[in-house]
Order: structure tokens, then C-alpha cells, then sequence
């Protein structure tokens, strides 16, 4: 197994984010939801100490990444005021920082200032599912040397699936990233800190979130990692019949496409078995006559 699997300490001179790559398979970002309406585990990991035993597992199971967030995303989902995601997600991010200096820690808010004391904590990665809508954001982020995931997403979580129809959905999310990052660089990012997500399961339909998943070699194209995070989705039960703690197979046989990206990153609620099939497939593709 990749030795970047760890947790331990980078490398003297090597930064946490800038020690992801390179590497032959994609990096594993885990999913810690400090909310109570998630809808995998929403209400789980409130707990201050039982998020941090998670939080261990998730990086003893293989995380590079531990993405914190304090606000669901889910369909439907009403926001959250940004006091409460502060008192769920800063916290969490100084005492995962304390115990694991060497991991690299992401905080998945759309919000300034939660962002802001997130990355004074010690988190690196701001992911943002509006695409950093609020103009601060791009700046602070710069500011900070940290990375930013800007991911596509129609309308808000209430609303995004009152909308799923696209005249050519790769073209339309692509064309909005490609904008996207072209403003995070312009506000000082590094291009290679500026990562793009394609937003399955915001705002698409099942044959949308297929297309996209079958076009990420495309969307890598646009010269940044590519995030993907198909983990437990609804698309998947309604290809598969499963319900939601039984999408593992369909979630990782939607991790193919990233199979051979030079830089991708794949967000997952089961770090343990998407590792192990991330390690044998990259093996296979290499193995291939």
C-alpha cells in the first residue's frame, strides 16, 4: 500500500497537500459528517469524541483526506446557521490537527467564515460545493496556501433537483469549471491547488451522473485534479435497488473512470475497501498488454 496512506508525518520539505502526488491511484478523501441530517450517517458523529475515533478509523482504513463538514448537502437540505457549522467543524479540525499533523484535513463548508477559522485551525482544503459563490472565498484561500474544490451544483441543495435537464450536461459543467478555476487562478490560487468537482448527484439525473462519470477524462483535460464523489448516492439505489448502506459495490464500480487520471481524488464514505479496490485496478490497468 502506498506509503502516503499513513497519517504520518510528510516528508521534511514536503507540504501535506503537495505530498498527494504523484502517485499510481487516485487519492482517497473520507467523508466525516458532523450533522444530524446527512443522509448516509447524518446524527452518528455529533459527538466531539465519537467523531475523532472516526475520524481515526477513516485514516487507519487508508484516508489521505479527512473532509469535516457541518452542514448536509443532501437534497433538500435547509442551511444551517454558520454559529452552529462553526461549533461542529473548527474544533473537530484543531483537535484531528493536534492528534495527526501529517494528514491532510478538508473542510466542506460554502461559508466565509467558517472556512476562514477552519483553515486558522489547521485544515488545508476548502471544498466548496457552490464553486466559492461568495467572493471572499477565492481570496482567502489564496491568502492562506491552501487548495479549493469548486464543484458544479444547480441552485442550492433545496432546490437542485427540481432541474436535472441539460442540453449536454459534459459541455455545461465543463464550461462552468473551466470558469471557475480560470477565476480562482486569477485570484492567486496555484492551478494545481484549484481542483474541480463535477457535482454527481447536484442537480443530475441518473443518466446525467453517468455521462459525467464516463467524461471525467475530459474534465481532467482542463488541467487540474479532478474530485468525484459517487459514495452512497441515490442514483446508485435507483440503478441497483439497494438502499443506502448497501451501495458499496455500486460505489466503487462508479470509481472506474478514475482509473489511470494522473491526478484524481475520490471522496468515499468506506476508505478500507475502496482502497483495496483502487490498489488492484490500477494494478490490472498496469498489467493490461
Amino acid at each position: 500500500m502506498n506509503g502516503a496512506r499513513t497519517g504520518d508525518l510528510p516528508q521534511p520539505g514536503v507540504d501535506r497537500l503537495d505530498g498527494l502526488w504523484p502517485r499510481p491511484v487516485p487519492v482517497v478523501m473520507a467523508v466525516l459528517n458532523r450533522t444530524p441530517d446527512s443522509f448516509s450517517d447524518g446524527g452518528r458523529f455529533l459527538d466531539d469524541e465519537d467523531g475523532l475515533r472516526h475520524a481515526e478509523r477513516l485514516i487507519a482504513d487508508g484516508a489521505d483526506i479527512v473532509d469535516i463538514g457541518g452542514e448536509s448537502t443532501r437534497p433538500g437540505a435547509d442551511p444551517v446557521p454558520a454559529v452552529a457549522e462553526l461549533l461542529r467543524v473548527v474544533p473537530m479540525v484543531a483537535e484531528l490537527r493536534r492528534r495527526r499533523p501529517g494528514v491532510v484535513i478538508s473542510v466542506d463548508t460554502s461559508k466565509f467564515e467558517v472556512a476562514e477559522a477552519a483553515l486558522e485551525a489547521g485544515a488545508d482544503l476548502v471544498n466548496d460545493v457552490t464553486a466559492a459563490a461568495d467572493g471572499r472565498m477565492l481570496g482567502l484561500v489564496a491568502e492562506r496556501g491552501a487548495a479549493i474544490v469548486l464543484m458544479h451544483m444547480r441552485g442550492s441543495p433545496a432546490t437542485m433537483q427540481l432541474d436535472t435537464v441539460y442540453s449536454d450536461v459534459v459541455a455545461e459543467v465543463r464550461d462552468f469549471l473551466g470558469r471557475r478555476a480560470e477565476a480562482a487562478v486569477a485570484a492567486g490560487v496555484p492551478a494545481h491547488r484549484v481542483w474541480i468537482d463535477p457535482g454527481i448527484g447536484f442537480g443530475k439525473d441518473v443518466d446525467g451522473n453517468l455521462k459525467l462519470l464516463a467524461a471525467l477524462p475530459e474534465l481532467a483535460a482542463l488541467g487540474h485534479p479532478v474530485v468525484v464523489g459517487p459514495s452512497r448516492k441515490s442514483f446508485l439505489g435507483r440503478l441497483t435497488g439497494a438502499p443506502v448502506d448497501g451501495r458499496l459495490a455500486g460505489s466503487l464500480a462508479a470509481l472506474v473512470p478514475t482509473i489511470g487520471l494522473e491526478r484524481a481524488v475520490v471522496r468515499v464514505h468506506d476508505p478500507g475497501p475502496t482502497v483495496h479496490f483502487l490498489e488492484v485496478a490500477c494494478r490490472l490497468r498496469g498489467a493490461a498488454p
